[in-house]
């Protein structure tokens, strides 16, 4: 280890236990928040940790606490990465900026939005500033054909880029090492010049998906999606945006839709709230490990762009994103109606960083938007 923020690499680190992975994450993600956290800390944190046999999460957390002593005024903030690092959990936006005036000059089409009204609760009206916390079953599944057609077809379709591996076949770049074993077995002659090709992989898949108030009809199918993508996918990370950042890639690597969507459920506190694009944009921007996972990527963001919280945090966040990824995919279900043209200052704000604003109203058509994308997209 040392104290610039990367523990062990090459060989040392391939032979490293994966249950150590976290351990050693965190010290890096306290460092870059500023938290001390000094290379004799992280063994003394593993150490106690083997010591005590935890039985829970807790136990870990306590010896964390004692490992990196974290003061009264920095506790809170400590025990957030200490969630985000071992649990996925949620980072809280803040709410910042003047609430936006959201015009109603577009037809939403099959989704209807919910009136507001003290009997009823107003989720999946328009999007506001308010934060609900609770979590929530997933509906059953109406789109299975679709699903089942796009995990066949995104191991094959989804955006690929040259790797920095080569492998023996017709290529521009010389193979030295097969040339000289030629020349040894012929004598010192060589008829050929043997080459090799850089070898392809498939490109990291980043995938934002708003779950405010103002999405309620097309979250549960997005999440499907998401689930389905993971599956299919070589390196896809998924996050849910809302008042609050959360992390559910974990919970949708398991093989099982019904099981995966059910911890994804339980991880995601703010169902059907506000919302805060903007600053949940600048919280997963702000954590260098969760920035990492757009560079070079294609990020697909699942949301109507109803903005509250103004549109500077979010024309900031997506000029910060749109830097790092390789292409911004935005699908709306308002995008349904042909006609549809953003509103929103938020929304027209950013349109020039994004590839393409397509539509997002179902799990099928949001299947479609990613393949055809894909196709057409230069690898």
């Amino acid at each position: 280890m040392n104290g610039g923020g990367t523990y062990l690499t090459g060989p040392v680190a391939a032979k490293l236990p994966r249950p150590l992975a976290p351990f050693l994450e965190l010290a890096t993600a306290l460092r870059a928040a500023g938290v001390a956290a000094a290379p004799e800390q992280t063994q003394v944190f593993i150490a106690s940790v083997g010591l005590l046999g935890p039985r829970s999460i807790g136990d870990i957390r306590r010896a964390a606490h004692a490992a990196f002593g974290p003061g009264p005024d920095r506790r809170a903030e400590f025990d957030v990465i200490f969630d985000a690092i071992f649990l996925g959990r949620a980072l809280a936006a803040p709410a910042m900026g003047e609430p936006e005036e959201m015009p109603q000059a577009f037809d939403a089409g099959d989704f209807d939005l919910m009136p507001e009204s003290p009997e009823e609760d107003p989720s999946g009206g328009d999007a506001t500033t308010t934060e609900r916390l609770f979590a929530r079953m997933l509906a059953p599944d109406d789109d299975d054909a679709a699903l089942r057609g796009f995990a066949r077809s995104a191991p094959g379709a989804l955006p690929r880029r040259r790797s920095r591996r080569t492998a023996p076949g017709k290529g521009r770049l010389a193979d030295p090492r097969r040339a000289f074993r030629d020349m040894l077995r012929r004598d010192g002659e060589i008829s050929r010049l043997p080459a090799r090709y850089r070898k392809s992989r498939q490109r990291r898949i980043l995938m934002l998906v708003d779950v405010s108030g103002s999405m309620k009809a097309g979250t549960d199918g997005a999440l499907r999606l998401c689930h389905a993508l993971v599956q299919a996918g070589e390196r896809v990370e998924a996050f849910t945006l809302g008042t609050r950042l959360t992390r559910v890639t974990r919970a949708l690597k398991h093989r099982n839709r019904e099981q995966a969507l059910t911890l994804a459920s339980g991880l995601v506190a703010d169902w059907d709230g506000g919302t805060r694009l903007g600053e949940a944009l600048a919280v997963f921007l702000s954590v260098p490990r969760f920035a990492s996972f757009a560079r070079g990527a294609l990020v697909i963001v699942v949301s109507d762009g109803l903005e509250r919280g103004g549109p500077d945090a979010l024309t900031a966040s997506m000029a910060r994103l749109d830097g790092l990824a390789w292409s911004v995919l935005w699908l709306s279900p308002l995008a349904a109606d042909p006609a549809y043209r953003p509103e929103t200052g938020a929304m027209r704000a950013i349109l020039p960083m994004l590839d393409r604003l397509g539509d997002g109203s179902s799990p099928a058509t949001l299947a479609r938007e990613i393949l055809a994308f894909s196709k057409g997209a230069r690898a």
